[in-house]
């Protein structure tokens, strides 16, 4: 370890520590799962409450399910915004992964 004494104290020389220590190749590839994960959530999210702006799920005036068919429509929603999530999405996901991956990879101060 890379100790020096300064004024009688020991004093760790951390860039020459940090030396030592091998660079990664980035963070694990659990760590970026994640963050997919979480963009792709959002993106989800997003995608539901775009459709029931839209209007899905909204009750007919004819041959409407009443009060169930409301309460439910959220549902429909989220199933509906999942399912265009998995099948590629509208590429927000991609864009919200890129900008969490450039801030979670980014260089602390000690680095």
């Amino acid at each position: 370890m890379n100790i020096q004494r300064i004024g009688g104290k020991s004093v760790t020389n951390l860039k020459a520590l940090s030396a030592q220590i091998p660079a990664q190749a980035g963070p694990p590839a659990e760590q970026h799962a994640k963050l997919q994960q979480a963009a792709r959530d959002l993106e989800a999210s997003f995608l539901a409450e775009m459709l029931k702006a839209a209007g899905l799920g909204k009750t007919r005036d004819a041959f409407g399910g009443g009060a169930g068919e409301e309460h439910f429509a959220s549902f429909l929603a989220e199933a509906h915004a999942k399912t265009l999530v998995q099948s590629g999405g509208i590429g927000l996901a991609e864009s919200i992964f890129n900008a969490l991956k450039e801030k979670h990879d980014a260089p602390t101060q000690f680095e």
